[in-house]
């Protein structure tokens, strides 16, 4: 059981993602570390939303492997390299969540490990 916890009394998010998200026990976590926008093959797209795209297959394939989906997901957390990446990393995160919306956050960092990479995601989902 998820529910999503947005008081009334402080501001609603400012996007898709709720400001808390409570999980009744009992209840396996799963903890996905950050996912880069890098292919199996090795490619990393050029754009960002295309990395996020990737990024959020991989988490998919990470959830599907334990029995998991998007639905399992309480927070997320992202990674990007600029405030003009916010947009379609958002853009991205919104096709993938769903009800009750995940706590999420967004951060903006200097870089990462490879300077073609734009952004990371990384994931909590909680089994039934």
């Amino acid at each position: 059981m998820r529910s999503a916890i947005n008081p009334v009394d402080i501001r609603p998010p400012f996007g898709h993602y709720s400001h808390g998200l409570a999980v009744a026990p009992p209840g396996r976590m799963l903890f996905c570390s950050g996912q880069l926008g890098v292919r199996p093959d090795d490619t990393v797209p050029a754009d960002v939303e295309a990395q996020a795209e990737v990024c959020f297959a991989s988490i998919g394939a990470i959830l599907k492997a334990d029995g998991l989906d998007f639905g399992h997901v309480v927070r997320l957390c992202g990674y990007v390299t600029s405030r003009d990446h916010m947009a379609a990393y958002m853009r991205v995160r919104d096709r993938y969540v769903g009800e009750p919306l995940p706590a999420s956050t967004l951060v903006i960092v200097a870089g990462f490990t490879r300077p073609e990479f734009l952004v990371e995601v990384e994931a909590t989902a909680v089994g039934d």
